[in-house]
């Protein structure tokens, strides 16, 4: 399959020998994939900005993502994103290419996807839920879509049924497994 490339080191595929555009790197993939971890890991490597949309967005709001959810909804949260991603797309003349990790949501929502389409190349981080869920640990209790019906595991299960098209949609694909 095209942009497909199994690695051990997502950081080895990106900065190695692939060419980085003179874009935005944006890495998508279920919570736990990776992308906080490996984007702030493939920033230094191409000494690069680095935007973690969550902290990003808690730091705007004075709140954790999870306080968010829980006091504006889910909708509400979206459309921060969304409006993080129209200021991204405007700043790559301003600031240069960026290395971005939106939410794992992120790429499914064409409001906030559609600004940086222009401006940047997707990377899905693949991994398994039970891989995702091993990786997120204790942390998972701070990830309202994960916990609000009690079985992470299920829930990431469902975020990937409902996601994978969009994911599977990203430039190029790394298995992180």
């Amino acid at each position: 399959m095209p942009g497909l490339a199994p690695m051990a080191s997502p950081i080895a595929a990106l900065s190695g020998s692939w060419r980085v555009p003179a874009r935005h790197v944006i890495l998508v993939g279920l919570p736990g994939a990776g992308k906080s971890t490996v984007g702030g890991l493939l920033a230094d490597a191409l000494a690069r900005p680095f935007v973690d949309f969550d902290v990003e967005l808690a730091r705007r709001a004075g709140r954790s993502v999870a306080e968010q959810f829980a006091h504006d909804g889910e909708p509400a949260f979206r459309a921060r994103e969304a409006e993080l991603s129209r200021e991204l797309a405007t700043a790559l003349a301003d600031t240069g290419p960026m290395v971005l990790a939106p939410g794992g949501g992120w790429l499914a929502n064409a409001a906030a996807a559609a600004p940086l389409a222009p401006v940047g190349r997707t990377i899905y981080l693949r991994t398994s839920p039970t891989e995702a869920l091993a990786r997120l640990g204790d942390a998972v209790a701070t990830r309202p879509l994960l916990v609000a019906d009690g079985d992470p595991r299920a829930a990431l299960d469902g975020l990937l049924a409902r996601r994978a098209a969009a994911y599977e949609r990203a430039d190029h694909r790394i298995e992180t497994d």
